[in-house]
């Protein structure tokens, strides 16, 4: 499996210089390229290459293989447009975004980052250096930190590019580690995870993971936000952005922190994971205006991501079962009624009588679905007639 690690550089103010420069040169390049791919109608790698590449070098200067890698990400992102494109998330063809999206060359901010093969940015593991092009010539010597876990994956698993970024005036490389799957366990039984908005994640053990806490923090935010965005003025949209990175670094820790202990408690006790699939939710569900910023403002599908990732990374068995009516079916009987959850927090049913807690209850039902859906995931393939 691929994963990142965001390593921590600590340039001089040289160096940050050089870094800084060379981000921008690129990407003025990357802008050059993305008109006459959107004049020409060409973005696949090889055809634009052969039209930009002489031009690049003689009117921009830059090397050979960072021209090449300027291009590759210029494709990518039309790649990238394209799938957006095809999977709807910019709405129907005649829509306003969707007009807007193909409507003009994509573009790229003066310090969006900058993808680096073996052939332009080299590690010195043993010194914790990097060399790296830079248009002022090759940049030695360039100290990085990083957690010991994050240097250890590193050492032993980088493979492919890395990506110099500059955040909030600090520079990191994000390096590609290609790490091996170990061998996933045949499960003893399944942890069902339903998701929700109040409780972030409630397991069919009847461990909940309680969002109260975190919905006080984002109301208070938005408040927050509320306040900033009356005032209409520079410093108010510069702290706006500010407030919502930080935001975002917070529910992904929580995230983190909610999968690793899902996924360890798996481990330990030899059961996989299954969660609901929630792919559109936003396009099936219709909700109430005063829920939909509690919904939108929440990644759900992250904290899937989160417990995907880390199960494949541990070897524990991980799959995705149909989500409707997980929380209006009794598992006792199977009888499905609307009825049988009268209260958001509540279920009870109308034939048998159980009741409990309701995310607890389709908590069991993602585990009772995932014991079925294994049987066919597992299941021998028939030999041919």
């Amino acid at each position: 499996m691929k994963l990142v690690v965001q390593m921590k550089l600590l340039p001089s103010p040289e160096q940050a210089a050089a870094l800084e420069a060379t981000l921008r040169a690129c990407n003025r390049v990357a802008a050059h390229v993305s008109r006459t791919a959107f004049e020409t109608g060409v973005t696949d790698r090889n055809g634009l290459q052969k039209l930009v590449y002489a031009d690049i070098k003689a009117t921009f200067g830059l090397s050979a293989q960072p021209a090449v890698r300027v291009v590759k990400k210029v494709v990518d992102a039309y790649g990238a447009l394209a799938a957006s494109l095809k999977a709807g998330r910019l709405g129907a063809p005649g829509a306003r975004r969707y007009r807007k999206a193909i409507g003009s060359p994509v573009t790229f901010r003066p310090d969006a980052a900058q993808p680096f093969d073996d052939r332009c940015l080299s590690w010195q593991m043993d010194a914790r250096t990097v060399s790296i092009w830079t248009v002022d010539g090759r940049m030695r010597g360039i100290r990085y930190t990083g957690s010991p876990d994050q240097l250890k994956t590193l050492a032993e698993y980088r493979k492919g590019e890395s990506d110099l970024v500059q955040r909030d005036g600090k520079w990191f490389l994000i390096a590609t580690c290609d790490i091996p799957d170990p061998e996933v366990y045949e499960p003893a039984d399944w942890i069902g995870v339903d998701r929700g908005i109040v409780n972030l994640a409630t397991t069919s053990d009847g461990t909940n993971h309680q969002g109260r806490r975190l919905n006080r923090y984002r109301r208070w935010q938005a408040r927050k936000r509320a306040e900033l965005q009356a005032r209409q003025s520079r410093s108010a949209t510069r702290r706006l952005a500010r407030r919502a990175k930080k935001e975002h670094r917070h529910a992904t820790h929580v995230n983190h922190r909610i999968s690793k202990e899902i996924v360890s408690v798996a481990q330990r006790t030899g059961r996989g994971i299954a969660v609901e699939q929630l792919d559109g939710i936003r396009d099936r569900v219709r909700l109430r205006r005063d829920q939909r910023g509690t919904l939108s403002t929440w990644p759900f599908h992250q904290l899937g991501q989160h417990l995907a990732y880390k199960a494949r990374r541990a070897g524990v068995p991980f799959v995705e079962v149909d989500p409707a009516y997980t929380s209006q079916r009794c598992p006792r009987c199977g009888h499905t009624e609307r009825a049988n959850r009268p209260e958001r927090h509540r279920f009870s049913c109308r034939r048998c009588g159980l009741a409990g807690p309701a995310d607890h209850v389709a908590g069991v039902n993602v585990r009772n679905r995932a014991r079925s859906a294994w049987v066919f995931v597992t299941a021998p393939v028939p030999a041919p007639a």
